[in-house]
C-alpha cells in the first residue's frame, strides 16, 4: 500500500502534509503535490493533515490512475521538505470539479 495525492490538491496545495512526512516522499509541482509511491512508507500521517482531503491510500476504489500520475510527476518534480505558502485562493478552490482537465500544470514547483 501507498498513499497518493488526488485531484483536489490541484490549485489548493496546502502543504501541511509535507511537514509531517517522515521520509520526504512529497514532490512539488507548480500547483499541486504528489507522493512518490515507491518511497512512501505507508505510515498514513499525511492523510489527516490535508485540509483539502486530497490524500488517500491506493487501496481505495478509483485511485489507480492517481498512483501512476503521482509516480510520473515524482520522477520529474523536485522533492519538497518544508511547508510553503498555499495559493491565496486555496479555500475557494477546494472541491472545484474537473481540476485535472482545467487547472493542472505539469510544470515543476519551486522545490522549497
Amino acid at each position: 500500500m501507498t498513499y497518493v495525492v488526488l485531484e483536489n490538491c490541484i490549485a489548493c496545495k496546502h502543504m501541511d502534509c509535507v511537514e509531517v512526512c517522515p521520509v520526504d516522499c512529497f514532490y512539488e509541482g507548480e500547483n499541486m503535490l504528489v507522493i512518490h509511491p515507491d518511497e512512501c512508507i505507508d505510515c498514513g500521517v499525511c492523510e489527516p493533515e490535508c485540509p483539502a482531503d486530497a490524500i488517500r491510500p491506493d487501496t481505495e476504489p478509483d485511485v489507480e490512475q492517481w498512483v501512476e500520475m503521482n509516480r510520473k510527476y515524482a520522477e520529474i518534480w523536485p522533492v519538497i521538505t518544508q511547508i510553503g505558502v498555499p495559493p491565496e485562493n486555496a479555500k475557494e478552490m477546494d472541491g472545484v470539479p474537473n481540476k485535472f482537465e482545467t487547472l493542472f500544470s505539469p510544470n515543476p514547483g519551486s522545490g522549497s
